[in-house]
């Protein structure tokens, strides 16, 4: 287990504390949504069952979700005999292609309140509040972190919409320092060493790697931002890495104070790492600028897309789990433009244990 992850999430109770390493210990086993080691004995029949346990230990198969548009919209209805899927340009045979908006959907909402957010933060909490109230079923759960100088946990796994709001609500924008505290004693922010970081990789690093990587189903990082990061002990590379091997998708709202970037520069300095990010893990960005309504339309966007999301499943024709990064096209036809994740890591049991 990370020790250093964990104590970074410089907010929680003793008590939550605890039972959260308790909790990412049980991680530590390998993501059923990655390719599992390669096993040394003879290969057993697949395990057939709900579709959200596809990946099994003896199972070496990749998933992807993935959407479809054309000029009208997003394109629906489509099978496994409509699109073809290349690893590293290798064809590869797809054995199941479902629309899967049924499955159980696990958020991970990801809110900037480093002082550019100032102006700004008002709408996210209405608007974020908003969706998880509109997206989340009983099945799905959904968990809230805000970065600054801090990254912190301001409510773990939860379906209710209630508590999530009351959460938001709670977010107020942090620009100090680090001041003396015990982390979840008293409330002490975490030391760091940027005084006026914005935590954005860690966060992004956190959200994947200790509190997704272990589940199933579909999953989601949505991150309110103006794409600034500084301070970060990860970087867009490791966050992008993590998100991919715990096969999250990554959607960035880029939402920032013009007035505040118009003092210190582009209110949205990083918006390249932020479509680099959204790219390789099947998401996208939208721009909203400080436009409220933009913001709402932002969000009605991304429910679209969980709502005509595809899961495809093929067992590569490489079967090696040696770690390596392995590339992956998705393509249904003339005309249609494919949103999926750009590759995956063909993880080995080991690295799964030390990531």
């Amino acid at each position: 287990m990370n020790l250093v992850s964990v104590r970074r999430f410089s907010a929680l109770p003793l008590a939550l504390l605890l039972a959260s390493a308790t909790a990412l210990r049980a991680q530590e086993a390998p993501s059923p949504d990655a390719p599992p080691p390669p096993s040394k004995a003879a290969p057993q029949q697949e395990h057939v069952g709900h579709a959200n346990e596809t990946l099994k230990l003896n199972v070496n198969l990749v998933d992807a979700y993935f959407s479809v548009r054309d000029k009208n919209g997003y394109v629906a209805g489509l099978g496994k005999e409509d699109c073809q899927v290349y690893e590293d340009n290798k064809l590869q045979t797809i054995k199941n292609l479902t629309q899967e908006k049924n499955l159980p959907l696990t958020i991970g909402i990801l809110l900037d309140t480093s002082g550019s957010q100032q102006n700004v933060l008002p709408l996210e909490q209405e608007s974020g509040a908003r969706f998880l109230k509109e997206v989340l079923t009983p099945k799905d759960e959904a968990f809230l972190i805000s970065f600054d100088v801090n990254v912190d946990l301001l409510a773990d796994y939860t379906n209710s919409p209630r508590e999530l709001t009351r959460a938001i609500n709670q977010a107020s924008i942090n620009t100090a320092s680090s001041s003396a505290g015990i982390p979840g004693i008293g409330g002490g922010p975490m030391p760091t060493s940027n005084p006026r970081g914005t935590l954005l990789y860690d966060a992004v690093y956190l959200a994947a790697h200790d509190k997704l990587n272990s589940q199933t189903g579909r999953k989601i990082i949505v991150i309110l931002t103006d794409g600034g990061d500084q301070g970060s002990q990860e970087t867009l590379k490791s966050a992008s890495e993590a998100a991919q091997k715990a096969n999250s998708i990554v959607y960035v709202i880029l939402i920032a104070d013009h007035a505040f970037g118009g003092a210190f520069g582009s209110p949205f300095n990083g918006k390249a790492q932020m479509e680099q990010l959204a790219r390789e893990t099947g998401g996208r960005v939208i721009d909203v600028g400080n436009n409220g309504r933009r913001l709402e339309d932002a969000f009605d966007q991304i429910q679209d897309e969980l709502r005509t999301q595809y899961l495809l499943s093929y067992t590569p024709a490489n079967t090696t789990a040696d770690g390596k990064y392995r590339k992956l096209e998705i393509d249904c036809g003339k005309g249609n433009t494919v949103q999926a994740r750009k590759g995956y890591y063909a993880i080995t049991g080991d690295e799964n244990n030390d990531n």
